[in-house]
C-alpha cells in the first residue's frame, strides 16, 4: 500500500472539498473545524488565497485554498519542504496526490541555505493520469515589502511532462518566499504550452491577518472586471497540477 496516501487522510481531497463549505452570505470564509487560517492574501488576477492549518495534519504540513469570483478553484497541502502533498479541484473533482520516491525532492531548507534547490518529482491525478515536474527556485537576494510584509524575491524554471515524457507546457518568472510561513507566493510568470504563450500575474496586493479587516474574505478584490487569459487552450494545461505548481503555496 502506498505509505504516502496513509500519511494525509486527516482531510482528504474528496472529504475536504465536503467539509470546507460554503462562503457564508457576510463574506467570510469557513474552514472545517480543527483548521486555523494563519493569512488571507488577496492577489492580482482576481484571486483570494487562504493559507491555514489543521490538526488533523501531519506536523509542518501548510494548506491552501483558492477562490474566484466564482467560488473555490484549488484545496492543495505541502509539508515544511514545500512539497506538494495533495491537491483537490472542486470544479472538475480531480485529486492529484505527490508520487513515491521523487528523484529530486523540492526542498525549502536546500533553497534558504544555497540560495537554489532543483527539483524533479510526479504527481498522480485520478483524473490527468502522471505528470512530472523538473525544475528550479533560485533566490535572488532581494527583498520587497507588501501590504507591511517583507518578502523575497525568487527566480524559477519549470517544465512538466505528461506520462509518455511529451512536454505540455513550461514556465519561467519570479516569485515570492515567506521563510516564517515556509510558502511559496505567486507572482508573475511566462508560460508556454502547446497552443502558445502568455503571460500571468498572480502577485499578492494585500495580507489581512486574524482580527484584521479582510481575513477570511471569500471574495477576491482586484482585477475582476478584466477579461483574464486563464491558462490556454490546452486542456492538458488546465489540469489540478498545472494549476497547483503555477500557484504555490
Amino acid at each position: 500500500m502506498n505509505a504516502r496516501r496513509i500519511q494525509i487522510t486527516g482531510l482528504s481531497g474528496v472529504a475536504f472539498a465536503a467539509l470546507i463549505g460554503l462562503p457564508v452570505s457576510a463574506g467570510t470564509f469557513s474552514l472545517p473545524q480543527g483548521c486555523e487560517a494563519i493569512v488571507t492574501v488577496q492577489q492580482k488576477s482576481c484571486l483570494v488565497s487562504h493559507i491555514f492549518t489543521c490538526e488533523a495534519d501531519p506536523e509542518g504540513y501548510t494548506r491552501r485554498v483558492d477562490l474566484d469570483m466564482d467560488g473555490m478553484t484549488y484545496i492543495g497541502s505541502i509539508d515544511s519542504e514545500t512539497q506538494w502533498i495533495e491537491s483537490f479541484s472542486p470544479r472538475s473533482g480531480s485529486t492529484s496526490i505527490l508520487g513515491d520516491n521523487p528523484r529530486d525532492p523540492a526542498s525549502f531548507s536546500e533553497l534558504l541555505a544555497t540560495g537554489e534547490d532543483t527539483y524533479d518529482f510526479t504527481t498522480e491525478s485520478d483524473v490527468f493520469g502522471v505528470t512530472r515536474y523538473i525544475g528550479v527556485d533560485r533566490l535572488t537576494g532581494e527583498t520587497t515589502t507588501i501590504d507591511g510584509v517583507t518578502l523575497e524575491w525568487t527566480e524559477f524554471e519549470i517544465k512538466a511532462f505528461d506520462s509518455g515524457g511529451r512536454q505540455i507546457w513550461a514556465a519561467e518568472g519570479r516569485e515570492f518566499i515567506n521563510r516564517d510561513w515556509r510558502v511559496f507566493l505567486s507572482g508573475e510568470r511566462d508560460v508556454t504550452d502547446l497552443s502558445g504563450s502568455f503571460v500571468e500575474n498572480d502577485t499578492p496586493v494585500t495580507f489581512s491577518f486574524p482580527g484584521e479587516a479582510g481575513f477570511l474574505a471569500s471574495e477576491p478584490q482586484y482585477d475582476c472586471g478584466a477579461i483574464l487569459s486563464g491558462l490556454g487552450s490546452d486542456p492538458l494545461l488546465n489540469n489540478t497540477n498545472s494549476q497547483a505548481w503555477l500557484r504555490r503555496s
